[in-house]
């Protein structure tokens, strides 16, 4: 049995499908594509499936990829990956179908652009004034103070015509997992940065070794 990644992207008007809506699409997709997937034994029979670093909603991501396995010898990856798109809703486009290379395990970092209109520039800059940028992380095992500086010293901010932009690697990790939601929460509450004019874009994974994951 071979395990197959499907990498794809998640943008737009798809940034807004949570984790579970996404399951259910993709369940929906693959049984509609007809592709020789493995499904669960049981009374409850359902395709194995298993997403790598869930996306916070809202965002957007060039990276995302759901883990299927199937029992065919010799799949033709190309057709997989056009049988996909042929069926996917808006918003969300197959990149890459290949054999599992790295296991998810693997992932230390996301990386991520994150954009602005151009007049959140000055009020972006304010972050690099800052000797500390303290934010309180919420999770399943309680809350604590994570210090933002120790992982985004300062934000190189760069103009793109009508927006600036900044790019970040953080945590996501079992130990540890920043969502950049808390910088630009904190760039709100601190610099003036409205949170609601940031568009939040995932880019890449990286290993602990900063490999791209794949």
């Amino acid at each position: 049995m071979i395990t197959v990644r499907i990498s794809f992207e998640k943008k737009n008007e798809a940034s807004y499908i949570s984790l579970l809506d996404m399951q259910r699409v993709m369940q929906r997709v693959l049984k509609r594509s007809g592709l020789p997937v493995w499904h669960t034994l049981g009374f409850n029979p359902h395709i194995y499936m298993t997403f790598a670093c869930p996306l916070s909603l809202g965002q957007e991501s060039e990276c995302e990829c759901v883990d299927v396995k199937t029992e065919a010898e010799a799949p033709d990856f190309a057709q997989w990956q056009t049988a996909l798109n042929a069926i996917m809703p808006a918003g969300i486009r197959v990149t890459r179908v290949a054999p599992v290379e790295m296991k998810a395990d693997r992932i230390a970092y996301a990386c991520y652009r994150v954009s602005y209109p151009a007049q959140f520039a000055e009020q972006l800059e304010r972050y690099n004034a800052l000797d500390t940028a303290p934010v309180e992380k919420k999770s399943k095992r309680g809350k604590k103070v994570v210090e933002l500086k120790t992982y985004v010293p300062r934000l190189e901010v760069e103009h793109d015509g009508e927006q600036v932009h900044f790019d970040l690697c953080l945590p996501a990790a079992q130990e540890l997992t920043l969502n950049p939601a808390l910088l630009t929460a904190f760039l709100e509450e601190n610099c003036g940065a409205a949170a609601a004019n940031a568009n939040i874009l995932r880019t890449c994974f990286l290993t602990a070794e900063k490999q791209l994951f794949a």
